[in-house]
């Protein structure tokens, strides 16, 4: 058995960060076994922890950010991508400022730091997901998938495809992540810009600290008042921003990952799609289901019942601000005798309500909706795309829009087999249970 691993004392690393340029300090610290890799944000009025998991990443252009209420880390791949370069199980980042310092642009200053302090193991056995089953992201022609390998490890393919430009080319790397391998093949391969990106960039107030000298801007000619490390530098930047996306799975992941042209948005869409299959898979083999609120619990927060009881479980949850139930649809339903004789469909409201009742489950997850109701106030832009017919099971997703203390909004879809049958934004009033 594999044990979980983590540093052996503390150490620190400081700099400007890549796109905000502000001064930043950064201590790891050990975590005990089980912890993870935490963040804490502590140049806040009250120290900020954030686990550094899909469920807590923000929406960022070309960088990866997690957030935690209003308060978020940005740029932490390179960070990232040095703790999974090396194995690391359980840390702590105490971070003082808004963004990760970017040493050199690169992984380089990172790993140094870390290796420099050392590892221990612990006495627990590792988190890892192996992957099974293909799993894949496309945007047009850009392309990530996580494939099954005979390997005990994490290989990774990137194939950068820029022929249209020649100051990079095509660059094609593949390689297996080892601590030895990152060290010398991928941790100083540094972030870069095409010139004309780099000039937006600044425009826009973002990275007007660096020049050509600090980060690779790449012309037709190739990199301007600079050169590269490696021939195909950039390749092994995209695999080095794949590894730090990578341990947002929150275990160490074994399989094969090839990549086409992919960036953050897409990496970040494969890894939720990774933790989404590990979490699912730790319950089956804990509970024998993957539920994580079967129908028993369902009860104790849905005040229906039968026949008007739409939810049968809950798969996913993310926090407050996203939740995915699924309704096993049988011909036994009550409203299949009169909807209708013959052509059984399920009523397009019954769907709507499905859809509202999962939201009633999103919204208990905040502790100070709990003992509440989400009646029904209003909803917008309600479409019926889809009949539902027996033997259907339909995929339930309710995102937050809006939480108050008396009022909520929810954008909510309906799915039957990946083609969306029914989608509005609903609207709640929550109220308290004794009340109704």
């Amino acid at each position: 058995m594999k044990l979980q691993k983590t540093i052996k004392s503390e150490g620190r690393i400081s700099g400007k960060g890549l796109f905000g340029g502000k001064e930043a300090k950064v201590v790891f610290r050990p975590a005990p076994a089980d912890t993870g890799v935490v963040f804490v944000r502590t140049d806040t009025q009250e120290p900020v922890r954030i686990s550094a998991v899909a469920a807590n990443l923000a929406e960022r252009s070309r960088r990866t950010t997690i957030k935690k209420a209003s308060v978020s880390i940005e740029t932490i791949e390179h960070c990232l991508a040095a703790i999974g370069g090396l194995g690391i199980d359980n840390l702590i980042v105490e971070v003082d400022g808004p963004e990760l310092p970017a040493p050199d642009c690169s992984s380089a200053g990172y790993f140094k730091v870390l290796k420099r302090i050392g590892l221990v193991e612990q006495q627990a056995g590792r988190k890892e997901f192996v992957i099974s089953e293909p799993i894949s992201v496309t945007a047009g022609d850009a392309c990530v998938y996580a494939l099954p390998y005979a390997d005990d490890g994490l290989n990774i393919t990137y194939d950068l495809d820029y022929a249209g430009h020649t100051g990079i080319g095509r660059q094609i790397f593949s390689c297996r992540v080892t601590p030895e391998g990152f060290e010398k093949n991928l941790a100083s391969a540094r972030t870069f810009l095409f010139e004309a990106e780099a000039k937006q960039f600044q425009a826009r107030g973002m990275g007007t600290h660096l020049g050509p000298r600090d980060i690779l801007v790449i012309s037709s000619d190739g990199p301007i008042k600079n050169t590269f490390r490696f021939p195909d530098e950039c390749a092994r930047h995209k695999i080095l921003d794949l590894i730090g996306d990578l341990v947002l799975v929150g275990r160490a992941v074994k399989g094969r990952v090839v990549a086409y042209k992919s960036g953050h948005s897409l990496n970040q869409q494969l890894v939720r799609r990774l933790y989404e299959a590990a979490e699912q898979a730790e319950r089956m083999a804990k509970f024998g289901t993957d539920a994580l609120l079967d129908i028993r619990r369902i009860q104790k927060i849905l005040p229906h019942r039968y026949p008007f009881l739409l939810v049968d479980k809950v798969i996913e949850i993310e926090g407050d601000r996203r939740i995915k139930g699924i309704k096993n649809v049988s011909f036994n339903e009550q409203f299949f005798q009169g909807h209708f004789p013959g052509t059984p469909i399920m009523p397009g409201v019954l769907v709507v309500e499905a859809m509202a009742q999962v939201s009633g489950l999103l919204f208990a997850q905040k502790l100070e909706h709990t003992g509440k109701l989400a009646v029904l106030l209003g909803m917008d832009d309600v479409k019926l795309r889809k009949a539902v017919v027996p033997g259907d099971q339909i995929t339930l997703v309710a995102e937050t829009v809006k939480m108050g203390k008396r009022t909520a909004q929810c954008q909510c879809r309906a799915m039957v087999g990946g083609a969306v049958a029914a989608e509005a934004q609903i609207k709640f009033m929550l109220v308290d249970d004794e009340k109704i």
